[in-house]
């Protein structure tokens, strides 16, 4: 493990040079997709996994899930899961849909389990599979620490939703642990991991943002002791890509190889789900200035075609939505219905929502293109139709190849493109 307290800028300059990534992060866009919902359970994206306790909200995230059904039927269910939800034919298509990035979600108890605690593995031959299968298609890999011991942001996809104590006790050394063990085990498939992500959005209303840069320079010595040939990732916890990452670990700092994740959703918020879809649409537009003005790598690690929060559980299991006022106590608006939106297909969506829905991706990927890339969420979903990639490819509303444009020059222009808009 490497210190915060020893790592000197002579020290870092001597031992962070650049090196040659099996991606060009300088000249190349990412473009790539999550495999979310596979080795972290989220239950908005495979409700039916928590359907047995549709009305029971003592079982809402994998540990919970893990704790109802003990250890081997827990095993049992989840291995059948990891081998269903993403196969080889999933890689394939989306290599055929012109992406270049996968980014997966792993939770560290995959990694460093710890004692006492109910979560299950297996998930490990699996993602083995999964860089095979990458590399058999051309792809590269962003493995992301999903879940941290304690949780980082109280939320359902860190495995644990409550309280934040990720940075109480030992849970931050035994991440560490967790990272280093994620880069020995791929240190020899460099040619697929590109990027290993050291946390997955850290809440920042909940942590010491000392400890956490502390964290990044740690986690950055761990990957580089064993993966010198790999991006690091580090999350801007919700904060200000600009005025507060800028100057943090950047070259010229001594940190090389480093990349910044930035989440964009418009959806998590009241005067987000109250926006028409041409403030949505210039919403997306003005991010691409404060994204190209970033001092390193940045990619848009998660973003979505959703324009409300409908999907079923997106908030939490068993909560509703800001969108049709269904969510407790944030009911102090209604912006419109969910039906059709709530548990539904992307064909099933209204022709007014797919053409709103079309015109807001173009202007994303056209936003997020003017720095390093993007990394949609999710390739699939059972039931949340604004985040199915996989389903809103085959249904012509996102484009293909993925440098064409049926609205182009919308981030352009001060005019709404959108008809009836």
């Amino acid at each position: 493990m490497v210190s915060l307290k020893s790592l000197t800028v002579a020290a870092l300059v001597a031992s962070s040079r650049p090196r040659d990534l099996a991606f060009n992060y300088d000249t190349d866009k990412v473009r790539g997709v999550n495999l979310g919902g596979w080795f972290v359970l989220e239950p908005w994206i495979t409700p039916s996994i928590f359907q047995p306790w549709e009305n029971d909200n003592s079982v809402v995230d994998e540990y919970t899930f893990t704790t109802a059904l003990g250890k081997d039927s827990a095993t049992q269910q989840l291995t059948q899961h990891w081998g269903s939800w993403i196969q080889d034919d999933d890689f394939k298509q989306i290599a055929q849909a012109g992406l270049n990035h996968v980014r997966i979600p792993i939770g560290y108890w995959a990694l460093n389990p710890l004692p006492g605690e109910p979560y299950v593995q297996g998930q490990l031959p699996f993602l083995d599979s999964a860089i095979k299968s990458a590399r058999n298609y051309g792809l590269k890999v962003m493995l992301d620490l999903h879940g941290a011991p304690g949780s980082q942001n109280g939320f359902d996809n860190s495995g644990r939703n409550g309280s934040i104590d990720w940075q109480s006790g030992d849970n931050v050394k035994n991440t560490l642990i967790a990272i280093s063990n994620l880069a020995e085990r791929y240190k020899n498939d460099l040619d697929v991991v590109t990027a290993i992500e050291l946390i997955n959005e850290p809440g920042n209303w909940g942590l010491d943002m000392n400890q956490l840069k502390e964290y990044y320079y740690n986690g950055w010595g761990n990957v580089r002791d064993t993966s010198r040939d790999t991006a690091v990732v580090i999350h801007d916890a919700f904060l200000n890509i600009d005025s507060y990452w800028n100057g943090f670990m950047n070259a010229a700092s001594g940190v090389n190889n480093v990349i910044l994740d930035t989440h964009i959703y418009q959806v998590f918020s009241q005067q987000e789900v109250a926006r028409s879809p041409c403030a949505h649409v210039q919403n997306a537009c003005s991010n691409g200035p404060n994204i190209s003005s970033t001092d390193k790598w940045l990619v848009v690690g998660e973003w979505s075609a959703a324009q409300t929060d409908c999907a079923k559980w997106l908030n939490g299991k068993g909560k509703g939505a800001r969108y049709d006022g269904t969510l407790p106590g944030k009911s102090e608006g209604y912006y419109g219905s969910c039906d059709g939106k709530y548990e539904g297909t992307v064909a099933a969506l209204s022709d007014t929502d797919k053409t709103n829905l079309a015109y807001f991706v173009e202007a994303q990927l056209d936003a997020f293109e003017q720095h390093t890339g993007w990394i949609f969420w999710a390739w699939k979903t059972e039931s949340a139709p604004e985040w199915n990639l996989r389903d809103l490819l085959a249904a012509d509303l996102f484009p293909q190849p993925l440098t064409s444009r049926k609205f182009p020059s919308q981030c352009g222009t001060s005019q709404c493109l959108i008809p009836g808009n």
